[in-house]
């Protein structure tokens, strides 16, 4: 079985008109995706679908590197690909010329997510597993021979991946069994987009805690005092007992953050994410040592594992919120996961975006039963808009991602929803 089309989708979603995902940097993102579809000759209906995330312009960039792909995708034998992820991973992240436009990071890198990520929900598919499944069944040995290793030995070497692994190997079944049973913790970021106002907070919080949600997740940075005003506001609602993490979205330079760190302490926050440039290392571990005991999150803007080594390395980061499609597929997130595990960082997602719940469920699932082996302070980042544009989207359960079971990465969208909402001919936009 051959691939024989590589299609690529830019797919945009109005969020703006609601003010959904709005944030201090990012004021009115319309949630989209450049969105990559794995065609084979196999005659059997069976795609891979992928997805990166976007928020309206620059999606057209995202896809036309995704076509920039296609020659080193179409014509390749599926069997060899899974037979080879590394080698396949590379021959797109690491070509001769199209690396100079990143290296691995970048619209290309992000691209290379989308199409590394769809191939691995066509084998899925193939398998009849969900993701998940197929990465907790693979072998200690099959997965570390998925991770590209270069550049990151000094942290994390080959043979000290294959121990961690196989240490966690006799009790994966136990684990598993556990999450099928009682879900995967989660937090919900819905109730506190910065540009909703009181009166929408006050609703959102209220019929969240009656949904069985005891961690929510408020933006900050539009202002210190508005800024305390309403995390005020938001900690008499969720009460002292009740988990409140702030996000500033790069907001702030170090001395900036540190002050407002300050300001914002007294109301308890759980971890605070994104306080300065996604890319300053230092400038976050000169942070992390001030504010202490509160902890820093960050990861979504983090483009390689290269950074997430630093930032483990420099005892940076309490959290690490890595990103399913920022990173180059689930190569690179196992990699990521995997000095994570070492470093003894709890990973909680980011999954604030278009399709990124349906992505990091998977990888929270694999990575409690197959790497950390634990679930403390782990949670994974709940939104509750767009799901209804997925054949299978993510289930919610008193605070808890329930297991999917269908097979697959589950990103691929209703055709519906492609129709209506690709850019600008869909009947939305053209309208």
């Amino acid at each position: 079985m051959k691939v024989s089309d590589l299609v690529a989708l830019d797919v945009r979603f109005p969020t703006s008109v609601t003010q959904a995902g709005s944030d201090a940097v990012h004021t009115d993102p319309d949630y989209s995706a450049a969105y990559a579809i794995v065609r084979t000759d196999a005659g059997d209906g069976v795609e891979g679908h992928g997805l990166t995330f976007t928020i309206g312009r620059g999606t057209e960039v995202c896809v036309a590197a995704i076509e920039a792909l296609k020659p080193f995708v179409v014509g390749r034998d599926v069997d060899d690909i899974v037979g080879d992820w590394r080698a396949f991973s590379l021959s797109l992240t690491n070509d001769s010329q199209l690396r100079w436009i990143g290296p691995e990071k970048g619209a290309i890198h992000l691209a290379g997510a989308a199409v590394i990520n769809a191939l691995w929900d066509l084998h899925a598919k193939r398998e009849k597993k969900p993701l998940w499944k197929v990465l907790a069944d693979m072998s200690p040995r099959q997965l570390v021979d998925v991770v590209d290793f270069r550049y990151i030995t000094d942290a994390l070497s080959p043979d000290e991946a294959l121990d961690l692994l196989e240490s966690r190997a006799p009790t994966r079944a136990e684990r598993e069994a556990e999450l099928l049973r009682d879900g995967y913790p989660a937090y919900v970021t819905s109730v506190g987009w910065i540009g909703y106002d009181d009166a929408t907070i006050e609703r959102l919080c209220g019929e969240a805690m009656a949904d069985g949600w005891s961690a929510m997740k408020m933006k900050v940075g539009q202002g210190i005092d508005d800024d305390v005003r309403r995390a005020r506001l938001l900690r008499a609602l969720l009460g002292p007992e009740n988990r409140l993490m702030m996000d500033a979205n790069q907001k702030w330079d170090v001395d900036e953050a540190i002050a407002s760190i300050g300001r914002l302490a007294p109301f308890d926050p759980y971890w605070m994410e994104e306080p300065t440039s996604p890319d300053d290392v230092l400038g976050h571990k000169a942070i992390a040592h001030a504010v202490a005991p509160v902890r820093l999150a960050t990861g979504e803007h983090a483009h390689n594992r290269v950074m997430f080594k630093q930032f483990f390395q420099a005892g940076a980061i309490g959290f690490c919120q890595l990103d399913a499609c920022r990173l180059a597929g689930v190569n690179e997130v196992l990699a990521v996961l995997l000095m994570a595990a070492k470093f003894g960082v709890p990973v909680c997602p980011h999954a604030g975006g278009v399709g990124l719940c349906e992505y990091v469920q998977h990888i929270s699932a694999f990575d409690h039963i197959a790497v950390s082996g634990s679930l403390d302070d782990r949670m994974v980042e709940y939104a509750g808009h767009l799901h209804e544009h997925f054949v299978d989207p993510v289930e919610v359960r008193g605070g808890r991602y329930v297991l999917p079971a269908a097979p697959g990465y589950s990103v691929q969208m209703q055709p519906a929803s492609l129709a209506e909402f690709s850019f600008p001919h869909g009947t939305y936009w053209a309208s």
